[in-house]
């Protein structure tokens, strides 16, 4: 199935890429931190065969996007208004969501600030916790990461990364995914920027507002044995906040959901058909 390609432009002149393919209910994949769009359901195209006409673009800084206009412009408020520059030009009223951490920061935020907008949640590995705001030891890392990126290209990155904090079983497969999609970008100074900004910005200012999402949610937890930078203790609060959410989690032992894309795409499907 042919994908369309598709290119917009942010209220602020940044540039977006992005493809779309299928047709049926618009449906909106947004991808993490440092990953582009081919990093929500991994290339699997079971949604399009479900009757979806799904859409994905690289958020700005990410992959084929532009960067934006400022260092710091790369914050929740931007990326929330580039996804509705998104649907606005494709001409969707309403769209399910589907979001991988910054992404699925960047789903609550319109949940929040414009529901009629948003047909259903795929919430998927959530990092934020305004009860936890980053620290200067947090904020640091992160800053290391932004630097390496800037000074060593994926090297650099890999080289500031901490890999101690993922379990061995997990360690090579995490690295080589990261060191894979960082290379699909063509702005990496961008991306670094993206690393100081993203983590300092507030998608929402409270765990309560998540009790006002009224659509049906899905919230994709993984385990932290596997996955220590997306508690699993903040996913299942996240559900348990969302009045309409359910939790998904793999068993132990396997392979988190959120990294197989053709199971990942079976939720969303699961959750349209049943919510």
């Amino acid at each position: 199935m042919a994908s369309r390609p598709l290119t917009f432009t942010a209220g602020d002149g940044t540039r977006l890429a992005g493809e779309e393919s299928g047709t049926g209910a618009p449906l909106v994949l947004l991808h993490g931190l440092t990953a582009t769009r081919r990093y929500v359901v991994m290339g699997s195209r079971l949604l399009e065969r479900n009757g979806y006409r799904v859409i994905s673009y690289d958020a700005r800084g990410h992959g084929c996007s532009g960067p934006a206009p400022a260092r710091d412009a790369y914050g929740y408020q931007h990326l929330a208004s580039d996804l509705v520059t998104v649907l606005d030009e494709l001409g969707v009223d309403r769209a399910i969501l589907a979001g991988a951490s910054m992404g699925a920061h960047t789903a609550v935020r319109l949940a929040l600030s414009s529901p009629e907008r948003v047909a259903a949640l795929c919430l998927i590995t959530p990092a934020y916790d305004p009860l936890e705001p980053p620290t200067g030891r947090s904020l640091a890392a992160w800053d290391a990461l932004a630097r390496g990126l800037r000074q060593g290209g994926v090297q650099g990155f890999l080289d500031a990364y901490d890999f101690s904090t993922v379990p061995e079983r997990w360690r090579a497969t995490v690295e080589r995914v990261v060191s894979q999609r960082l290379a699909r970008h063509e702005h990496p100074a961008a991306v670094a920027d993206a690393l100081e900004a993203v983590p300092r910005s507030q998608p929402f200012e409270r765990l309560e507002q998540l009790g006002l999402i009224e659509m049906p949610t899905v919230v994709v937890g993984s385990r932290d044995e596997a996955d220590p930078a997306h508690p699993l203790a903040l996913a299942e609060t996240y559900a348990r906040t969302i009045p309409s959410a359910r939790l998904l989690v793999e068993l132990p032992g396997q392979s988190p959901l959120a990294w197989q894309g053709a199971q990942l795409s079976r939720v969303i499907v699961d959750l349209i058909s049943t919510g």
